[in-house]
């Protein structure tokens, strides 16, 4: 039976997430923390760590300041513009290309690259990527798991080759949406336990096997713990320092970059914005299993953090979750089936495959979640 936290609408069901004995959840719990945070103390530690980087980058001559990860997304644009224009830093943008390129992802990449940035953009062997993702989406409901490794490796492995120790990553989704924060600097520092833990879970070397050779699994595995250190790597959380909120950074990214495209077509497939995740066609796909493993969609996840950040109430939040949680992925469908190499009938089994039977009661031919907010 799934409970919902009785503050925004994250269910019980989401992994990791901890739930008090008044039946709220800790990223509300978190969220209620921030507003204790004295954030003008966090900027000014802030400002002391760009110091630092331009000191490091005038002494070793450098042309680049420090690396930003960056999907072409509101969160990742949102710091890369912040860098560049507030602190005057020439941060390298990286990115770890999406499984099916969406225009509008590609069309916002544009944008923002028009404004003077330099962009690294890995795109890996596709034969390799295709047979990762049809794997692990069968194996595990995810098509996406060897896409987080490489999004979490590409950018230290470069760090690493052109010796930028400084990589600005975007929000801790642990403490910021409720999950399991290792320990009290996670929330600053993102380390090799935190990646390993709640990134990938899992060793990319174990994926190696008649198909897939060790060379062909460079883009994925993460550099040795011993080298970042010796390196000097430092991988920080931006939500560290200022307070974080997905309309915020989009509304910030709009206003700077008036041509950054939303979705296209009014609304993202299972929910209400029209500006996140836009970048991989597969995302619907990947937001869909979520509702079907744990029984929650992309509208909860959406509307908890609009409640987190007083943008949405509760009542509000619910009336959108009854109309597109969970909403089947119906518009890209053929093109990621050609990329799974899946008929709709191997789709439909998979699915199947991966329900939560604690979650999940068939009714004659259709299936219902036990409970729904």
């Amino acid at each position: 039976m799934i409970e919902f936290c009785k503050t925004c609408v994250t269910p019980s069901s989401r992994p990791r997430v901890v739930f008090n004995k008044s039946g709220i959840c800790n990223a509300c719990i978190n969220a209620k923390e921030k507003k204790k945070i004295n954030w003008k103390t966090r900027e000014i530690e802030f400002q002391e760590l760009i110091i630092k980087i331009k000191n490091f980058s005038k002494k070793n001559k450098n042309d680049y300041d420090c690396i930003v990860p960056w999907s072409g997304g509101k969160d990742s644009s949102s710091i890369a513009l912040k860098l560049k224009l507030n602190y005057k830093l020439n941060p390298l943008l990286v990115t770890f290309s999406p499984l099916i390129i969406n225009e509008v992802g590609q069309y916002n990449r544009e944008v923002l690259l028009k404004h003077g940035f330099d962009n690294v953009f890995f795109r890996p062997n596709q034969m390799i990527s295709k047979k990762l993702s049809k794997r692990f989406f069968i194996e595990r409901g995810n098509p996406k798991v060897g896409w987080d490794a490489g999004v979490n490796a590409i950018p230290i492995k470069l760090a690493v080759n052109f010796n930028i120790p400084y990589i600005f990553y975007a929000e801790h989704g642990e403490s910021e949406y409720g999950g399991l924060v290792l320990k009290e600097e996670s929330k600053k520092i993102r380390d090799v336990e935190e990646v390993m833990e709640h990134q990938i879970g899992d060793f990319p070397e174990n994926w190696e096997n008649k198909d897939i050779k060790k060379k062909d699994l460079y883009p994925y595995i993460y550099p040795d713990g011993k080298v970042l250190k010796k390196r000097q790597i430092k991988a920080m959380y931006f939500s560290y320092y200022f307070k974080w909120s997905m309309i915020d950074n989009y509304e910030y990214v709009k206003q700077v970059l008036p041509d950054f495209k939303e979705n296209t077509f009014g609304r993202t497939i299972g929910t209400f914005t029209n500006f996140d995740s836009l970048d991989d066609k597969i995302d619907d796909l990947y937001y869909y299993m979520q509702f079907i493993k744990f029984g929650f969609g992309r509208a909860i996840r959406d509307t908890s953090r609009f409640i987190q950040n007083q943008r949405l109430t509760r009542e509000e939040a619910i009336k959108l979750v009854r109309k597109y949680d969970g909403e089947f992925p119906s518009r890209n469908l053929k093109e990621v089936l050609d990329y799974l190499d899946l008929s709709e009938l191997d789709l439909q089994e998979v699915i199947n495959k991966h329900r939560n039977p604690e979650i999940w009661k068939q009714k004659g031919n259709s299936w219902q979640l036990v409970n729904k907010i």
